[in-house]
This record gives structure tokens, sequence and C-alpha cells, in this order.
């Protein structure tokens, strides 16, 4: 029985929840929570200027020429997401704080490894996934911002986020600077950055699991678990599960009523439901105020595991009822 229900879940999943509960148990205070935010702040550059490195010309070439597709995933991402957002953050379900966290959420962009990985998995258009979950991650280094001083300014209580001069320019320089001088020196890069998977992989999950630590200590030091209570943890995960539900839906629908071919449907359905946690963590560490980086952080954090659940049961179906001619 234990093996079945740790098998539902990605040894990537398993560190997370185990960053949280280090995090509960041991967060970093004083100069180690300063040491810690630096680590984690560099690997959040490194990992950018990955990203930036493996995106190749003929992904954009290639990610302009299937616009209807693209577009009904970014309308998905930044447009059918957002409203969602915006509905269940004005209900009064939440404490503000978190109904902040929860469309802030919903204002990130998609992934991009869960994404192909889940299209190929399906038997979809990988190529076009790239494309897609590419364009979605880079538009959203911008977009993120611009949509959370859109739709947050008015929110009351401990749940707002407001775009500044200085935030502005610390997404630049931690995200969009290193994704730009990483696509600019693919050429000398590209090619050894390829044939290291394991480094892009291990760089990603470790600055992600470094930001999670000193995010998540640094609200449990100032009093999270007091202010979270088991009611609100199980508010939030039937929120993040009916929005993934939603989206689903709306998206395999919406692709029959556009007539996508069958690996174009996969690829709308997959890119368009996903989230960014790599993107969400550090954009919520410049946006938010630090003591609510936590609770801003932990809708994504929920979002991110049950989507990886739902989103491998589905391809893992898809994928086996394939036609037999679909590579």
């Amino acid at each position: 029985m234990v093996r079945r229900i740790l098998a539902v879940f990605e040894p990537f999943v398993l560190m997370l929840l185990g960053t949280v509960l280090l995090a509960s148990l041991l967060p970093p205070v004083g100069r180690a929570a300063t040491w810690f935010g630096w680590a984690a702040d560099a690997g959040i550059v490194l990992l950018f200027f990955l990203h930036g490195a493996r995106l190749s010309r003929d992904a954009i070439v290639q990610g302009l020429r299937n616009w209807r597709l693209h577009l009904a995933v970014f309308a998905t991402t930044f447009a059918l997401f957002p409203l969602l957002g915006i509905a269940v953050a004005h209900l009064p379900l939440l404490t503000p704080t978190l109904a902040g966290g929860f469309l802030f959420l919903t204002l990130l962009p998609s992934t991009v490894q869960s994404s192909i990985a889940f299209t190929s998995i399906a038997r979809g258009n990988v190529a076009a996934a790239v494309c897609s979950a590419s364009f979605s991650n880079l538009a959203g280094i911008v977009l993120t911002p611009a949509l959370v001083a859109l739709t947050m300014r008015g929110m009351a209580g401990g749940g707002q986020a407001h775009v500044s001069l200085a935030q502005a320019e610390g997404i630049v320089l931690q995200l969009l600077a290193p994704f730009v001088a990483g696509h600019l020196m693919r050429p000398l890069v590209g090619a050894w950055i390829a044939r290291r998977k394991a480094l892009v992989t291990t760089v990603d999950r470790g600055s992600i699991l470094l930001v999670v630590y000193t995010a998540f200590g640094a609200a449990v030091a100032d009093g999270l678990w007091r202010r979270v209570t088991g009611g609100d943890l199980a508010m939030l995960l039937a929120l993040c599960a009916a929005l993934l539900a939603v989206v689903l839906a709306v998206t395999w629908y919406a692709a029959k009523a556009l007539r996508l071919p069958r690996g174009d449907a996969i690829v709308l359905l997959f890119c368009g439901s996903k989230k960014s946690l790599a993107a969400g963590v550090p954009m919520a560490g410049v946006l938010f105020p630090a003591a609510q980086v936590g609770l801003a952080i932990l809708p994504v954090m929920l979002f991110h595991q049950i989507q990886l659940i739902a989103c491998a049961v589905i391809a893992r179906r898809l994928g086996a009822a394939a036609p037999a001619d679909v590579a």
C-alpha cells in the first residue's frame, strides 16, 4: 500500500515536501538565513541562464508558425487562469494573504519540463510543446508582474502585492537578464549544456528547493503555521484541484472546438493547464514582502503537486489510447 502511494509522487514532489518539513522544524535564522538567501538567488540566476542557453532559434521560428495553438495556450495561461483566480480570490473563502497567493498562482506562466514530458508520454506534438512552454515562460517574466500590478492593487489585507521600480529591476536582473545572456551565449555553451541534462535538472530542482526552504523558513520563523489552519490547507487543496479540473476541461473541449489535430490538442491540454513553480517562487520573492512570501507560494506548491499527479495519470492514458501510427 505504501509503495503504491509513493509511486504516485515523483521524487521531486517528495523532496519538496521534505524541504517544507525541514523548513518547519529547522528554519534558517540570522546569518544562516542570509547565506541561504544568497545561495537561492545565485541558483535562480544560474537556472534562467541555462534555460536561455537551451532555447534554440529553431524553436523560436517554429513557434511563430503554429500561431493558433500558441495563441490558445497563451489565452488559457494569461486570460482564463487569471479570470478564475480573480473570481476565487474575491470570495470569502480564504484569508487575504492566502487569497492573494491563490490569485498569484493563476498569473504565472506555464511550466517547461513537465509540459514537454507529459506531451511526450501522451504521444502529442513535442516540438509544439517546446515552443509553447518556452514562449509562455519567457512572456511570463514580463506579463506576470504586470498582471500582479493590475489585479492585486486593490486587494485588502496582507495579500496585496505591487510592482515598484525596484521590484521590476529585481525581476530584470534576476530572471530576464540571465535568460537573455544565456540565449546570446548559446553558440558557445548550448551544445555543452545539451549534453548535460542532469546538470540542468539538478540546478532546476536544487534552486527551487533552496528558495522554498529560505522562503518557508522565514515564514515559519514569522509564525506561518500559527496563521494557517488545517481548514485553510483543506480549502486550498480543494480550490487548487477544482481550478485544475476546470482548466483541463476547458482546454480539452477548446481543442475540439478549434479542430486541432490530436497532437496539438495534447499540447493545449498540458501546456495550457500548467503553472510554473520554477518561475513563481523567485517572482514571489521579489513581488511580495519577505513576511508574506511563504504564504504566497503555498498555493503554488500545492497546485504544482496536484498538477503533476493528475497530468501523469492523464498522459499515461492518452499515450496508451494513441493510434498505432502515432509516433
